[in-house]
């Protein structure tokens, strides 16, 4: 759940009886002495920010006034983790090929010795058997694109490390998935749902596509709202899609598209279609008889570098960014704004129904992450002789497992067990 740091904080406390002047004067020559020692001591001891960058004063703000317990988790910064991963590509069989860079050929393994760090508090790992022993009997779905299916092949990896995750169930190109714990009876089902919203998709998973997406703005996708109600947590993400050459849908006529010349159709824009089909979801959520506790977690920013997924782009950074150091792409400024005004638009109209409606922001702990990606090592040894004349396409969106995406289920599990 996110906090606003500043009600957390207690100001300090006043001294006000003339009688006492002389144990108030003992009292602030000892804070002083006090506030100079804590001083001293985190500038020893805390991983300096970047000089000049925005964050270097909030950071300090954190550290002097958040408590130990209550504070921002999604604001912070990676630090080193000499104690590596919680699990290894080797231990976990749920790791998906292209997100298995260390099987894939990936030699530098630095990417896999940070944690994410809140200012002014810390996150605990993920708990296996306290997680299943609190979501006993229960139902969970993530529903989004393949970053929520990135998301759950690394929330499995954790919990399989206590009990072993049954699988139950598989549409036919194993995109939607259900998994059973059967000594919890905790069930865990992944939805493909892109768009949120109906589409018509005719994209193969290499991205070449016969025709344009057709979506339907105005129709949420049945492939979750048809068991919503069987849920009792439930993890909602989309965004990259939308990015796609798409002909919108209203009303069952065509109203306009993005990025589809030569159609004689009105441009709105994928923001546009982002919104319409945010503002759908949010408000079935809202309407709905059925109050699950339901996670929204925001945009994921790529890193692609001198060009994109099809023309060359690479990510080649083997370190995490300094907080403040990339400040994102306009697109990623334009989809995050988006969300967050739907998120909180909902919020804000959902709070006195008993709507559980939280936000997972995962975006700053990603943008931070440049080295977390597959890159080249989305395919098994890339660089093989015999594929030196083929082309080499990067992945600086998806995550390698384990890696940054971890920590996610880190934050995810405090914001759960917090609402119990």
């Amino acid at each position: 759940m996110v906090k606003d740091v500043r009600s957390d904080c207690e100001p300090w406390p006043t001294v006000s009886r003339k009688s006492n002047q002389i144990w108030l004067k003992l009292f602030v020559s000892a804070l002083v002495v006090g506030v100079s020692f804590r001083l001293l001591f985190l500038r020893s001891s805390a991983v300096l920010p970047v000089a000049g960058t925005p964050s270097a004063a909030k950071k300090t703000e954190f550290l002097l006034n958040a408590t130990s317990e209550k504070c921002d988790i999604f604001t912070g910064e990676w630090v080193p983790s000499p104690s590596g991963p919680p699990y290894t590509n080797e231990s976990c069989r749920f790791i998906e090929d292209p997100q298995n860079c260390l099987k894939n050929g990936r030699t530098d393994t630095g990417y896999l010795y940070w944690r994410w760090k809140p200012y002014g508090c810390s996150v605990l790992p993920f708990d296996g058997a306290k997680f299943l022993d609190a979501m006993q009997n229960k139902a969970w779905a993530l529903i989004g694109d393949s970053i929520l299916r990135n998301h759950v092949q690394s929330l499995i990896c954790l919990l399989s490390k206590v009990e072993e995750a049954v699988e139950v169930y598989h549409d036919k190109d194993f995109k939607s998935r259900r998994w059973h714990f059967p000594s919890h009876n905790f069930t865990l089902s992944l939805v493909w749902a892109p768009f949120l919203v109906k589409a018509e998709i005719f994209e193969n998973d290499d991205g070449q596509s016969d025709s344009e997406i057709q979506l339907h703005l105005d129709t949420l996708d049945a492939k979750w709202t048809d068991d919503y109600h069987d849920f009792d947590y439930i993890v909602i993400s989309a965004g990259q899609w939308f990015l796609k050459t798409a002909i919108y849908w209203e009303n069952r006529r065509v109203v306009g598209c993005h990025y589809c010349p030569g159609k004689n159709l009105t441009e709105l824009g994928f923001d546009h279609a982002y919104r319409t089909s945010l503002r759908k979801l949010f408000d079935h959520i809202l309407q709905s008889d059925h109050k699950p506790l339901v996670i929204y977690r925001t945009w994921t920013p790529d890193h692609f570098e001198n060009g994109e997924w099809f023309s060359g782009g690479t990510c080649n950074r083997t370190k995490p960014y300094a907080a403040g150091e990339f400040a994102g792409r306009d697109v990623d400024h334009l989809m995050r704004k988006t969300e967050l005004d739907e998120f909180w638009r909902a919020k804000r109209k959902g709070s006195a129904d008993g709507i559980r409606l939280e936000l997972l922001d995962t975006y700053e702990l990603s943008l931070q992450r440049p080295d977390g990606h597959p890159g080249p090592y989305r395919t098994f040894h890339p660089f093989d002789r015999e594929k030196k004349n083929a082309g080499v396409q990067n992945d600086c969106l998806h995550w390698c497992l384990p890696g940054p995406i971890d920590a996610w289920n880190d934050l995810l599990m405090k914001m759960v067990i917090d609402d119990l």
